[in-house]
């Protein structure tokens, strides 16, 4: 998926609506965004950081 196709599905969503990661320890919500830079020809990246906050 793409940035652009990110951005168009989050758009038809309610903006006030939390956004949440699934990952092997269930879900937790998105906590920042980060932008890898590609190299060697690969293409840049984005990679969604949950939120480590302790509960």
């Amino acid at each position: 998926m793409t940035v652009q196709q990110l951005m168009a599905q989050l758009a038809a969503l309610p903006p006030e609506a939390t956004v949440l990661l699934e990952g092997d320890g269930g879900l937790s919500p998105l906590g920042g965004v980060d932008l890898m830079a590609g190299v060697g020809g690969l293409p840049d990246e984005v990679v969604l950081q949950p939120d480590m906050t302790p509960d």
